[in-house]
Order: C-alpha cells, then sequence, then structure tokens
C-alpha cells in the first residue's frame, strides 16, 4: 500500500471530515427550542437601580461576579447618545440645554417618545436593515447596471419602521406580500426583498444562473430572519447545525417559481380600468405603430440575430415557442434570453435619410394620439410567482448538473418537519405565502429571538447573541439566554412592536449607564458581555456623514424618492464618469445618506473607509476597523474640509467674530457641551498665532473639531 505524502493524508482527512453526516450538535436547543416566557429575577440587592426588566436580568448576572452598573451617564451624554441611536443625528445645542434644564422625572422617558416618533427614525434604523438584505441599486457583476425602481423599497422600509409595523407583517410583506396582500401597494413593493440579488444579466449559462440567483433568496432569507447559515447544507448536511441538504432543498423549494416583475403600484379594479383605456389607445393608434415598426423592425431583429449567436441553441430556441406552451423552466429561462436578444432601444442611428423622415413624421402623428394615451400607472421592482413552479431536486454535492430526488416544499426537520401543503393564489403558486405564515409564526422559536437580538446590538454594538446571523452550534451562546427569550416573547406580546423593544432598551438603567465602568469589571469580563459599563462606539460612514451636514447647517430633511449622487473626490469623480453623475442641485446632494445611491461596484468612499458594506451578500454586523486612511480622509480630504468651511460660515452668520463666542458656538454644536476653561484657552491660542486670515484660521478651528473624538464616538 503507497502511503499519501503527509500534506495529502492531511487533505485527505480534511475531505473526509467535510464529507461527514451531520451528528446532532450539542447545545443547539437553546435556538431551535420553543421558548416560554421567563420570571423576571427579584433584585440581588435592593439598592441597585433598575428601571424595568431588563435591569433586573442583567443586574442578577452581574451579582453572580460581585458587580454593578456604572454610575448614570450626565445628561449632556445621554442626550447624544440616544439621538444618534435612534435618529442618527446630533442634537442641536439648543436641544442639549432644554434637557438638561428640564427637570421633571419623566424628562428622559418625553424625549425618548419624541425620537421615536420622529419622521428620521425610520432614515436611522432602515441602515441597519438594508445592510441585511443586502439592498444595492445596480446589479454588480462586471456590467453592474442600475436598478431604477431599487428606491422604493428603500422608501418602505423607512416607512415601515416610522409606522413601527407589526414585525410579522413585514416579515409576510417582503417574502410573500403579492400573494397574502395583493391589492396593497406597500406589500407589492416589499417584495423587492426577494429582487437584491446580484445578477449577471448577460450570462449565458442561464440554468447555472437561475440556480445561483435562488440560491441567493434562500441564502438570504435564512439569515435574515432566521440567523441560519443554511447555505452550509447546499452540497452535504450541515456539518455542526440539524440541517439537512434534503432540509435546504425543501427550502429553496419555495422560490423556484420566482417571477421578477415591475409591477404597477394600483388595486386590481384600477389596473382593470387602467387596461381597458390601454387596450383603446392601442386600437386608436395601431396602423401608426404598425408602419413605425415597418421600419425599425428589420434594424432590431438584425441585431437581435447577432446576439441570439451567443446562445445555444437549446437556449435561443425557447423564443420560437409560444408562452402559453412553455414549461415552466423554460419560461424562466427563456425571459432571461429575452432581456440579451430583443432590442427595445432607440434605432434611429441605423436608419438612412428617408427613412427617418418617415418616423419623425409618424412618432409625431403618435404623439399627437398619445395625449388620449392614459397615464402610465407608477412602478415598482418586484416578485411574483410561476402558478406552476419548475420541480426541485436535491443536487448532488450541490452540483445543478447532478440532479437527484424531486422534493416539495417544506420546513426545517430540526423545528417542524413537515411538508408546507401550499395552494395556489390567484395566479400564483402560493409556495412563498406558506412560507411566510411560517417565519412569522408566533411558534416559530427563531425569528422573536433573532430580530429581538438585532435590536439590542443596535443599541449596545454586540447582541446578547453576538454572532447575529448564525444561532447555530458553531455561533457564540447568548450572555444572557433568559433575557433574550423574556424579549422575544415581550415582542410577539406587544403585537410585535419593534419600537416597544427600543423603548425598552433605551429606557433602561444599563444602556443610560456611562462608559467609565470600575476596574473590577474590566478584570471579571474585559469584553463586557455582562454590561457592566456602556460600550462606547465610533459613528459609521453614513452617521457620520449626516452629522458633519447637519452641524454645518446645511442637511436637507426632504424624504423619499430616488436616490441622489452627491460628489466624489476628484480623482475618483474622474475615474467614475458616467458611472457616477452628480446631481446637479447642491440641496439634493445634501440629503441624508439613507438616499444616496447604492453602487455596488462604487460604494461612496466616506461609507467605504468607514466600514459599509458592498451589499453583495447579507451583513448583519459591520467591522470597524481603525486605518490611516480615515484619519488622513478626515484631514485632508477636500469634501471633509468642505464642512468645515460650511461649519465656520454658520457660526460666524449665528454669533459674529468674536472669537470666544465662535469657540464656544463651534464647541457645542460638535460636541454638544461647552468648552473647558483649558479648551477654550487652548483653541484662542490657536487662533491668535494662526498665520493665516481671520477667516482660514476659522475654517481650520471648525475642521480641527470634526477630527474630535468626542464628535466621532459616541459616548
Amino acid at each position: 500500500m503507497r502511503l499519501l505524502p503527509r500534506s495529502s493524508a492531511i487533505v485527505g482527512l480534511l475531505i473526509a471530515g467535510y464529507c461527514a453526516p451531520a451528528a446532532e450538535p450539542p447545545g443547539a436547543e437553546w435556538a431551535y427550542g420553543s421558548f416560554k416566557r421567563p420570571a423576571v429575577p427579584a433584585l440581588p440587592d435592593p439598592k441597585l437601580q433598575a428601571t424595568n426588566e431588563i435591569d433586573r436580568f442583567l443586574l442578577a448576572a452581574l451579582a453572580e461576579h460581585k458587580l454593578a452598573f456604572a454610575p448614570e451617564a450626565d445628561r449632556r451624554t445621554l442626550i447624544r447618545r440616544v439621538y444618534f441611536d435612534l435618529v442618527g443625528l446630533p442634537p442641536t445645542p439648543e436641544q442639549v440645554e432644554m434637557f438638561v434644564a428640564d427637570k421633571s422625572p419623566d424628562a428622559y422617558e418625553k424625549l425618548v417618545d419624541k425620537l421615536l416618533a420622529a419622521p428620521q427614525y425610520g432614515e436611522r434604523q432602515a441602515i441597519f436593515w438594508l445592510d441585511l438584505v443586502r439592498f444595492a441599486e445596480t446589479d454588480g457583476f462586471k456590467a453592474d447596471d442600475p436598478r431604477p425602481l431599487a428606491w422604493r423599497y428603500r422608501d418602505y422600509v423607512i416607512k415601515s419602521f416610522n409606522a413601527d409595523k407589526p414585525f410579522d407583517r413585514f416579515v409576510k410583506e417582503q417574502l410573500a406580500g403579492d400573494e397574502l396582500y395583493p391589492d396593497d401597494p406597500d406589500a407589492v413593493v416589499a417584495t423587492g426583498f426577494l429582487r437584491h440579488y446580484p445578477d449577471e444579466y448577460n450570462a449565458v449559462n442561464l440554468e447555472q444562473r437561475r440556480y445561483e440567483i435562488i440560491t441567493d433568496i434562500t441564502d438570504t432569507t435564512s439569515a435574515a430572519f432566521l440567523a441560519l447559515t443554511s447555505g452550509c447544507a447546499r452540497c452535504h448536511d450541515h456539518k455542526y447545525d440539524p440541517i439537512t441538504q434534503k432540509d435546504y432543498f425543501r427550502l429553496q423549494a419555495f422560490f423556484a417559481g420566482y417571477w421578477p416583475t415591475e409591477s404597477p403600484l394600483i388595486s386590481s379594479k384600477e389596473r382593470a380600468e387602467y387596461e381597458k383605456k390601454f387596450a383603446a389607445w392601442e386600437a386608436k393608434t395601431t396602423e401608426v405603430r404598425a408602419a413605425i415598426a415597418a421600419i425599425e423592425d428589420p434594424y432590431r431583429k438584425k441585431e437581435s440575430n447577432r446576439q441570439r449567436g451567443r446562445f445555444p441553441d437549446e437556449y435561443v430556441g425557447l423564443l420560437d415557442i409560444p408562452f402559453e406552451t412553455r414549461t415552466p423552466i423554460q419560461r424562466q429561462l427563456a425571459a432571461m434570453v429575452e432581456k440579451q436578444v430583443y432590442v427595445r432601444g432607440d434605432v434611429t442611428k441605423s436608419l438612412k435619410p428617408a427613412e427617418k423622415e418617415q418616423i419623425e413624421s409618424l412618432k409625431a402623428k403618435l404623439a399627437e394620439l398619445s395625449k388620449e394615451k392614459p397615464t402610465e400607472p407608477v412602478r415598482a421592482m418586484a416578485m411574483t410567482d410561476l402558478a406552476a413552479p419548475p420541480a426541485t431536486k436535491l443536487f448532488k454535492r450541490g452540483n445543478w448538473q447532478k440532479p437527484g430526488d424531486e422534493l416539495v416544499p417544506g420546513f426545517l426537520s430540526a423545528i417542524d418537519d413537515r411538508d408546507a401543503g401550499a395552494k395556489p393564489l390567484g395566479a400564483s403558486s402560493g409556495r412563498r405565502a406558506a412560507l411566510a405564515n411560517w417565519v412569522a409564526s408566533k411558534d416559530n422559536p427563531l425569528t422573536a429571538r433573532v430580530i429581538v437580538n438585532r435590536i439590542w446590538q443596535q443599541r449596545f454594538g454586540a447582541g446578547l447573541v453576538r454572532t447575529s446571523s448564525d444561532f447555530g452550534v458553531t455561533g457564540d451562546r447568548p450572555t444572557h439566554p433568559e433575557l433574550l427569550n423574556w424579549l422575544a416573547s415581550e415582542l410577539t406580546a406587544k403585537d410585535w412592536s419593534l419600537k416597544h423593544i427600543h423603548r425598552l432598551i433605551v429606557l433602561s438603567s444599563a444602556y443610560r449607564q456611562g462608559t467609565r465602568g470600575t476596574v473590577e469589571g474590566e478584570k471579571v469580563d474585559p469584553e463586557n458581555k455582562l454590561l457592566w459599563q456602556f460600550p462606547r462606539r465610533r459613528l459609521d460612514g453614513e452617521t457620520l456623514r449626516d452629522a458633519m451636514l447637519a452641524v454645518s447647517g446645511q442637511l436637507n430633511p426632504k424624504a423619499g424618492g430616488p436616490s441622489v449622487f452627491p460628489e466624489l473626490p476628484p480623482e475618483l469623480q474622474k475615474s467614475a464618469g458616467a458611472q457616477w453623475k452628480v446631481s446637479a442641485d447642491a440641496a439634493e446632494r445634501n440629503r441624508r445618506s439613507v438616499y444616496v445611491f447604492v453602487k455596488r461596484n462604487l460604494r461612496y468612499p466616506l461609507f467605504a473607509l468607514f466600514d459599509a458594506p458592498d451589499r453583495n451578500e447579507t451583513c448583519s454586523r459591520r467591522f470597524v476597523t481603525t486605518t490611516a486612511p480615515q484619519a488622513l480622509t478626515m484631514l485632508n480630504d477636500s469634501i471633509v474640509i468642505g464642512f468645515g468651511k460650511s461649519l465656520a460660515d454658520r457660526v460666524t452668520k449665528e454669533v459674529g467674530t468674536d472669537r470666544e463666542k465662535f469657540i464656544d458656538r463651534a464647541f457645542r454644536l460638535t460636541s454638544g457641551r461647552p468648552a473647558t476653561s483649558e479648551e477654550s484657552a487652548a483653541m484662542l491660542g490657536y487662533l491668535t498665532r494662526h498665520r493665516g486670515t481671520a477667516s482660514e484660521a476659522a475654517i481650520d478651528l471648525c475642521h480641527a473639531l470634526l477630527n474630535l473624538n468626542e464628535f466621532l464616538y459616541v459616548d
């Protein structure tokens, strides 16, 4: 027997382990088992401060290690913290002083309620969700073509958070809004969740492309709503979690009939009326449109034939089969071919001079007749389903070219081992509706746990389960499992209200702690998992830009609508060219960062620099890096320096050129507090020693204030 070289032997062992069947994982029951509302612990010491039930759970755990909460943060720190957390903007100096002066016992509670009701709340909370669902406004891959209607989904998310839409309804709308609520325009827009997959639309291997699309939808759905790494089971039974390969493809079967569409946002009654009027207009313009087509179609056909040559006969031949007689898989593949083959754009440049004259005359007639054409309904990038989806098969080793047994949609065997039993709903299969009802059920042990954990992560920087999209065996165990279950039960008991959970957390004594705890806490729990102090956090790129716009007086509060293109650094703008056409209106450029265009292959530089994801795949928690380019950009970038200039202009306009008043106002705007005597003296000395003009000195000072830790961090 020939012995393998050592390296080959290791590879062999790894392969053997990789292919081994999954064993029943130890310790998975905390996530997969049903939860009951646990009893709230008694306070370990009556002297301890507990505002609500959250504190009692945390203090009980701290007491076991002879720890307690840090002293409460001062009011200036607290208002700045809760403003950034709930609305993503700094409070104005006037708002700070009003809160500091309000001595009523419910002053903080009133502030929290005000922020939860503010329209900016949804704009801030949407960022986390858009990361999670990999929202983008371009396809990705090399072409990275735009998706002009994608922004409606972003507005839907903001609107839903502001309205405190019950989270179970929010889930159902995104997975199956078209099936469950067909006459609700918001529910149709919500299915855009299923359209955010990166898409190489000009790919030639269409069966592989189809498989990659439904794989991406399956994996993202599993991660976003259930915090499961189900994608690991695509090629074999999950190595650690109780997810079999059969489970994976039963989940994928829910999406087998996917049918992308640009759906009109009107009711069925309005749609019938529109179609009636449109048919009448078509009848009236038949001759003119036929004459235009007679001239243009030969040129379109020539280009289409050229494009047809890119595809194998088995794909391009689908176009010659009438739609009604195509099989479900043929319909999906043919739609991919059609997008690349049929030329629908302007072919005027290819026409001969005489033909151009004819076309111009005919189009003038058509324009006259178009006065009677019904207004095109507003549309959204959405998803629906074929009534009879293609069969789903278990692919051996995950290889789409090696199909195995046929499977029907079903749920995870470790939680609910049964087929979905989906029934058609209208023109759709009803499969996604069955999945949505299961995911959003109060009986599902994962969904409520996962979302309350994500909210906890937003407020404290890390979740009770730190691996917030991996509730499996290799993920972290919950630091406070009973608190996690209590919050999950509280969410479902309060009609799935996310605002209720946010409110509970920010009103808690745990949230109101200062950032300086005890030496004992540092020794016992250096990672602060027990929350013996509030964790200091740096602003993310979007919030940093919004804060600079706000303090410099330039922030445009306009909400909703198509995305905007703020200016890029000159060197990047030159290379980006037409890919990033800067919005002409300065006010539009200065809208909040959630409205900045999301291009997969060109992330806005400030966001990318401060760890924003590229939105090619789901992101549940951003990295927080500290790099030299971050400091160099904040110190040298022309856009950031421009914010400093605008801040100086604002302060000068408000308080004049008196240096002491200038310093006080600029410091309050950026840091939320008055400068100390030492800080004032240092800044006054800086202005005095500055070799430039008074205006240049003011700009440099304001630019420096934008680089202070007190501006960049939330205590």
